[in-house]
């Protein structure tokens, strides 16, 4: 298996999370590359202190820690894809405020949007507003705020007031965990703060999260669930934790390769187009 290098240190990392540890020879063989080449792609997660490397191999670090955007790109990209097309077809045509949070789901979102016309884009990621900055039709609105390397967002108390200024028709938000009993989380409670805001000062909020995330709750709380009128994920999210929060209140729309499935009472998944 070939992988460029972002997607091969994405799966080591996946793996040193699910296993705790990896053994450097066994990586060399799965990912078809040099025992040379998984030595450089370990050292360099271990200079950013994502794991500590052994003889022969890598551990996980002692204390938990947020995956940099840069190496999330790569992981579920075909479900984050199919998301983001359900929800640039769910967004009215015409005249429109959106709201994009930090995310790798909602990079894509902004990829497929960027050549709308009559479309203002409020967002505090740095990756987002560099994807739309040169669009001539587009007109962009950054926050401002302090920068999460983790996350390419722009947070803190000046994000935070430029928001409270704008309104927004439609919010549309990542996250790192959604469930009916946490809400909506991720891992760092200022950039939570920041994404609460933004959510208040929005119509309708739309999340999007594949199904890794359907379920997960990290450190810092967003908002309630209820405060979300939909929910875009992937089928492989967990049957029970959609059902968990679409009896709370939110709409769960699943993105499959052919459209967008409601789910309905028992779990029934039930067809829109």
């Amino acid at each position: 298996m070939s992988l460029r290098r972002a997607e091969r240190v994405s799966a080591i990392l996946e793996r040193v999370s699910e296993h705790g540890s990896v053994d450097a020879g066994d990586l060399s063989e799965v990912f078809g590359v040099s025992p040379a080449t998984i030595r450089r792609d370990l050292q360099v997660l271990e200079d950013q202190r994502l794991l500590s490397r052994t003889h022969g191999g890598a551990v996980a670090m002692d204390v938990a820690y947020e995956l940099p955007v840069r190496y999330r790109a790569g992981q579920h990209r075909e479900e984050k894809t199919t998301i983001a097309r359900v929800v640039a077809s769910m967004l009215r045509k015409g005249p429109l405020t959106l709201g994009l949070t930090g995310g790798t789901t909602t990079h894509l979102l902004a990829r497929l949007i960027a050549d709308r016309v009559d479309l203002t884009v409020v967002t505090n990621a740095l990756n987002i507003a560099g994807e739309l900055a040169l669009r001539p039709r587009l007109k962009l609105i950054m926050t401002g705020g302090v920068s999460r390397t983790q996350s390419y967002e722009l947070v803190g108390p000046i994000a935070d007031n430029a928001l409270q200024g704008l309104n927004m028709q439609v919010a549309v938000v990542g996250v790192d965990g959604i469930s009916a009993r946490g809400g909506l989380t991720t891992h760092d409670e200022i950039e939570a703060n920041t994404n609460a805001t933004m959510i208040r000062r929005a119509d309708q909020v739309i999340v999007v999260a594949d199904g890794s995330k359907v379920g997960k709750v990290c450190l810092a709380g967003i908002c309630s669930v209820t405060d979300v009128s939909a929910l875009v994920t992937d089928v492989s999210a967990d049957i029970r934790e959609v059902e968990a929060i679409r009896d709370a209140g939110t709409e769960v729309l699943v993105a499959t390769g052919e459209g967008i499935e409601v789910i309905g009472a028992a779990g029934d998944r039930v067809v829109r187009g």
